[in-house]
Order: C-alpha cells, then structure tokens, then sequence
C-alpha cells in the first residue's frame, strides 16, 4: 500500500468505526466514513479539515449505497480500503426472539455489508487493487447462548468474506474477515438490542449470561485504540490473511472451538464415512 490512501468505512460515530478512523487519519490517509444523522457528520468532519469526509448513508437502503459511492470516487478519490464495521448485536433466546429481528440483524450485518462491497469492487476490479475488511467477530467462530442472530449473521459474512477472497484474489483485490474478540465498545450497551424474556425454563441458563456480559461492559480486555492500529498494519500488509481474530480472548476460545470440533468429526469419523457407494 503507498503512503496515503483513501478509506472508506462505515459506522464511524462510535465504537471501532470511530477508532479505525481516527487512526487512519493521524497516519496521514484520507477518511470517508458513513453515519446516520446531521449531527454525527458534522462531528467526523470536525475530525480534519480536508481529510475527514462525512456522508449520510443507512447501510439498510440498499438502493443508496451504490450512488454514494460512485459520488465518493467522483469527488474524493479512488477507495483503496473498503471497512464494512456497521453493524450491531442482538441479544435474545431464539425461541423468544421474534424473525423480524433475525432479519433486521442480517440487512445491517450482512446485506449491508454486501451491498458495500457490490458498490465497491467494480472500481477495485478495474484498477486491480483494493482491500476489502469486513469486520466479523468471535462469534463468527464460536458462539454462546442468547446470540443466535448474531452469531448467524457473523458465521454468514465470515463465510462470504472467504468466498470473496478466492473469487477476487487473482485480480488485485485482497479480503480479510477480521474478528475482534472483547473489546471496550458500546456493543454490549446502548448499541445492544435485547428481545424480552418470558420463558422460565431458560432462565438458569441465560440469566448469567446476560448479567455477565452487563457486567462486563466498559471493562472488557480489548483496547479499540490497538485494534486500530492493528487494522492499519493489516492494510499495509503485502500478503494478508483472509482471516484474523483480534484479542487474547478470542484466540483462546476459537483455538478452543477448533480443537473441540476436531474432536467431534473424529469421534462421528466411522458414521461420517458410511455413507459413501460402496
């Protein structure tokens, strides 16, 4: 990657779209970041005088993104690295939890993010360079009660981030699904959003849960701060991974998960196998 490029991330009030842009902006690259109201673009572009650009854009209206971004490589410039960060987590038992939320999770965690990436890669393809950063989670590998649609829809975008990458490799565009395990977000806050609980017989499992992850909020391990810089040497990478977890939580419990389900084909190997013409 040459010294300054042009970024084009989305979800950038708060969180890690907040931190990926103000990183990228004190190395010296130039920032398009998508927010959702006046208010919030008026405080990105008060980020740098030039090099902070703002636009309105809900990740959702699928029609828009298209435009939006013809509008940016138009006026600003050619997008190097796309950053597909909105995004948000649902919390909810699945048999409480109603679909209109499953799908409301998918159109902003996975449908919006293709969209981005539809938008962008005809501009990537043609000049035979771009990095493509979709920000996934943990819970795209592991996953643990009362996250179903999140974990669904993280499973979802790791799995189409590594399709993306075979498809695109021989043209000049890269993809890295990158997971953040626990970090020192709002997603476990305000950013959250939880179905009602109303069935006892979950109740032992899932209320420690949630008072648990509560609990944890503000006070997770993962400094967004390092995550942000972590991204920057991700992009200046010359061969970089289609996949990387990002925290010591994360390692643990994806290691973990692999060694488990290793186990598990191992342990069906024999019925696995029967099934084969013989």
């Amino acid at each position: 990657m040459s010294d300054t490029q042009i970024f084009l991330i989305t979800g950038v009030s708060s969180g890690f779209g907040r931190a990926f842009a103000q990183a990228a902006l004190a190395a010296g690259h130039t920032v398009v970041g998508t927010v959702r109201d006046a208010t919030a673009r008026a405080a990105f572009a008060a980020l740098h005088p030039t090099r902070a650009h703002a636009i309105l854009l809900d990740v959702t209206d699928t029609d828009a993104i298209a435009p939006v971004v013809a509008t940016v490589e138009r006026e600003v410039g050619p997008v190097a690295v796309l950053v597909n960060n909105a995004g948000y987590g649902h919390e909810g038992i699945l048999e409480e939890s109603p679909l209109r939320e499953m799908r409301r999770q998918f159109e902003v965690n996975v449908f919006g993010a293709v969209a981005m990436i539809q938008a962008v890669l005809p501009f990537m393809r043609g000049r035979r360079a771009g990095h493509i950063v979709n920000i996934t989670s943990m819970g795209g590998f592991i996953t643990m009660p009362g996250l179903a649609y999140y974990c669904g829809s993280k499973f979802a975008l790791e799995g189409v981030s590594e399709v993306l990458a075979k498809e695109v490799r021989d043209l000049g565009v890269r993809v890295t699904a990158v997971a953040p395990g626990s970090f020192r977000t709002d997603w476990a806050g305000r950013s959250m959003v939880r179905s009602a609980r109303g069935i006892a017989d979950y109740d032992r499992l899932f209320d420690p849960v949630r008072q648990a992850r509560e609990e944890k909020s503000g006070r997770q391990a993962g400094d967004p701060t390092k995550a942000a810089q972590a991204l920057l040497a991700l992009v200046a990478a010359e061969a970089p991974p289609v996949h990387l977890l990002l925290g010591t939580d994360a390692l643990s419990l994806v290691r973990d998960k692999l060694a488990a389900l290793e186990a598990e084909i191992t342990a069906w190997e024999d019925l696995t196998r029967s099934t084969d013409f013989t």
